[in-house]
Parts: structure tokens; sequence; C-alpha cells
């Protein structure tokens, strides 16, 4: 799977939902999942967001296999 198949542009962080997207969860699960620390994230302000280097080793995907596929 590409890079641009998971429906990465190219930012350094994503959405808690477009996590949830990445996961196949509902909005409320990929917030739940975040609050518990399952999802990495960062907090900027009172924006919520998804780191997605960390969020992609959780996962066990790499930047550079990503690029290489």
């Amino acid at each position: 799977m590409t890079a641009n198949e998971r429906g990465q542009t190219g930012a350094k962080t994503i959405s808690v939902e477009e996590a949830g997207r990445w996961l196949g969860v509902s909005r409320n699960t990929a917030y739940e999942a975040a609050g518990r620390g399952e999802i990495p994230t960062i907090k900027i302000g009172r924006l919520l967001r998804v780191p997605v280097a960390p969020f992609e080793r959780m996962l066990g995907l790499s930047a550079n296999s990503a690029e290489a596929a």
C-alpha cells in the first residue's frame, strides 16, 4: 500500500478523525483511543493532532517503506 493509497498528504500530523479512518474505526472510538493513549497525540492549544511518524511506527509502517512501495 502506498502513502497516497493510505490517504497521506505529506503532512506531519493528521486529525484524530483521519487516524480513525486509517484504522477503520469511528470518530468517537478514535477519540476514546487517543484519550487512553492508544493513538499517539500532541496538543496544540485546544487542537489534538496525531503525529504521522509515531502513528505509522505504531501500525508497523515506516516512512521509508511507504515511499519505496
